[in-house]
């Protein structure tokens, strides 16, 4: 590496981290109270608009060159914030861009708990660049050793070995499904263990961070099929704060399986590991829409709306939460 590479590595690092210590907040932050304003009113489609068109908005004013490697779908389908979506100035570093802005938009529509904004920012280069389809994943805190449970066993052997590895019986082991006919033999299998199975609706990107917040949520493990964007998002935060976690996409059809492929994916049955849904030095925003274990959702004051925001960081291993009080967005609406 020559030194006016290694120059701009080190620039690209502290741009990131200059960026994300507040301004990376203030997108998730927006992007919260935009969908926020919409709780409860049961359309979901605008609240996530909402969302979509706040981030998109507080993005491009960030001094970056950011590409959308995991966003609202492909060109086609989104109008915004699409897979290959060229965000910021365009003056700046080159980054990576996940973004959900509106993760559980069932979630908030219902006023249920556990919606939140989310996105995530590496060096370019650091994100999988994949379709968006579904992913079967894995996952699990930290604490145990490498390849204590595997994508490519059985849930109950996966089951089995964390409870030994956690030193405790298969029926003190508490697992995270997302409560969906797809996953009827799965929790059958589960079962089968004696493992408790919690079932959630929505918002698999905080079912995966639950596993590394263990003594908080009671979660031990996490499996299932869920989105691709939620899974290299939930794979960035779990990469902040320790854990392991597995995914394969699922390309089921000849599209699928061309789409990945034009997108630079060449085995469409490859496992990937968690540094390769997300490496380099990774950070993470996400803050609370509705309330949920995680994030205390937006609540509007007369003067004062409030938020909460969870910021990883992964290679300091740092988890920020900020609550934050915006007087300027009870003064004006976001639109």
């Amino acid at each position: 590496m020559s030194g006016h590479d290694s120059d701009i590595n080190v620039r690209s690092k502290d741009v990131i981290e200059r960026i994300l210590s507040m301004e990376l907040v203030r997108v998730t932050e927006r992007a919260a109270v935009s969908a926020a304003r919409l709780r409860g009113h049961g359309n979901e489609k605008a609240a996530d608009q909402a969302a979509v068109d706040a981030m998109r908005r507080e993005l491009n004013k960030l001094p970056i060159d950011g590409t959308i490697v995991i966003g609202e779908g492909e060109r086609d389908e989104a109008p915004m914030l699409f897979i290959g979506e060229k965000v910021g100035t365009g003056q700046g570093t080159r980054v990576d861009i996940a973004v959900d802005p509106l993760e559980g938009t069932t979630l908030c529509a219902k006023d249920m708990p556990g919606a939140i904004a989310v996105m995530a920012m590496a060096q370019a280069g650091s994100l999988l660049y994949a379709p968006d389809v579904y992913m079967d994943k894995i996952a699990i805190g930290p604490g145990y050793p490498q390849g204590v449970v595997d994508l490519d066993a059985s849930p109950i052997d996966n089951v089995h070995s964390l409870a030994k590895a956690k030193g405790v019986q298969p029926h003190e082991i508490s697992v995270l499904i997302m409560d969906r006919p797809r996953h009827a033999d799965l929790i059958a299998a589960v079962r089968k263990t004696g493992a408790s199975i919690r079932l959630i609706t929505d918002g698999d990107v905080a079912g995966v961070i639950f596993t590394a917040m263990q003594a908080e949520t009671g979660i031990d493990l996490y499996l299932g099929i869920g989105g691709a964007p939620e899974g290299v998002l939930a794979a960035a935060a779990l990469r902040c704060v320790g854990g392991q976690m597995q995914g394969r996409l699922i390309l089921d059809t000849q599209e699928k399986i061309d789409r990945a492929r034009g997108m630079g994916v060449k085995d469409p049955k490859k496992k990937y590991e968690m540094t390769e849904l997300a490496a380099g030095d990774v950070i993470v925003s996400a803050t609370g829409v509705t309330d949920g274990a995680l994030l205390k959702g937006v609540t509007f004051g007369r003067e004062v709306i409030q938020t909460e925001t969870i910021v990883y960081r992964s290679i300091t291993g740092t988890v920020r939460k900020i609550h934050g009080e915006h007087r300027e967005f009870a003064k004006f609406r976001l639109d």
